[in-house]
């Protein structure tokens, strides 16, 4: 099972040619599921809509609950942001949560989907924290609900849960650390998430905010992976551990084009049964480009 997090920066750039290159991105990696955040929508169509019937894909939307600090960035009060969830399964259930928000760092948001997977439900959860540079203690109160809104809804299947977004912090952060719940105590008792970098090929590119974007050089900061995947323990046999993971969209996908995003995205392999439970790949499963042996 291929899963992805990306980060679409709204409406920001030149984002009708941008939706174009995430959508020649998203068909040459062919993903399963996909969490997607800074996702616009306008009058009842949604750029996650669009790249669904595109696709042939399923969409869920969930807003942030607050646009109006977005809006005003673009002059537009029309245009909805949230995050969003692409399947090539149905979804069954679904909610969508406001996160907490600090003075002038408003309109955060998590959404939950639980997928229709071959097998085994997989529940899968996309978010986007906050960006402020000082704002590690808001983000902490960002995780701790986060956290909270997972352990409600991960139960009743065997699959682990897979949580994806932008959590806009280093990876040695409080924050990430108290979210994966492995290097210091975790959010919720009991409960441990682990990013799935830690199975990536020692040295492989790893900032998905890099200065060689053109959207990102301008703001002079340094280049770091803030873009997340995180996976439960594996169940029966291994279900859902991580066999590949990498860097994706890091660049334009034709030459001379646009980049797609201010971000790069983060893909990984799960393995879709345990070992010795079934295949290890669904039937239904298609060729797609592989990630690394």
């Amino acid at each position: 099972m291929r899963v992805m997090t990306w980060n679409l920066w709204w409406r920001f750039g030149p984002w009708q040619e941008r939706q174009k290159a995430i959508l020649a991105v998203l068909r040459e990696l062919r993903p399963d599921v996909v969490g997607l955040q800074e996702v616009w929508e306008q009058d009842g169509e949604s750029l996650a809509g669009w790249l669904a019937g595109e696709l042939g894909m399923h969409a869920t939307w969930g807003s942030y609950g607050d646009a109006e600090a977005w809006q005003r960035r673009i002059g537009d009060p029309g245009v909805g942001i949230g995050n969003a969830v692409l399947s090539r399964w149905p979804v069954l259930e679904r909610e969508s949560i406001a996160l907490p928000t600090g003075e002038g760092h408003r309109g955060r948001g998590a959404l939950y989907a639980l997928i229709d997977a071959p097998g085994h439900p997989v529940p899968f959860f996309t978010t986007h924290l906050s960006s402020a540079t000082d704002g590690s203690t808001l983000r902490c109160h960002q995780v701790t609900t986060l956290a909270r809104f997972v352990a409600r809804h991960r139960g009743g299947t065997p699959f682990p849960a897979v949580v994806t977004g932008d959590f806009n912090a280093w990876p040695d952060s409080d924050e990430v650390r108290l979210f994966g719940g492995y290097r210091t105590a975790p959010a919720v008792p009991g409960q441990c998430l682990f990013d799935v970098w830690e199975y990536a090929e020692p040295g492989a590119p790893s900032a998905t905010w890099d200065k060689t974007n053109p959207y990102v050089a301008a703001t002079f900061g340094p280049s770091v992976r803030i873009d997340y995947i995180h996976v439960g323990p594996p169940g029966p046999g291994g279900l859902g551990h991580v066999r590949a993971v990498r860097r994706a969209g890091d660049g334009p996908p034709v030459e001379g084009g646009v980049w797609p995003s201010d971000h790069a995205a983060v893909v990984a392999d799960l393995a879709e049964t345990g070992v010795g439970v079934g295949a290890e790949t669904s039937p239904n499963a298609r060729p797609r480009p592989g990630l690394r042996p």
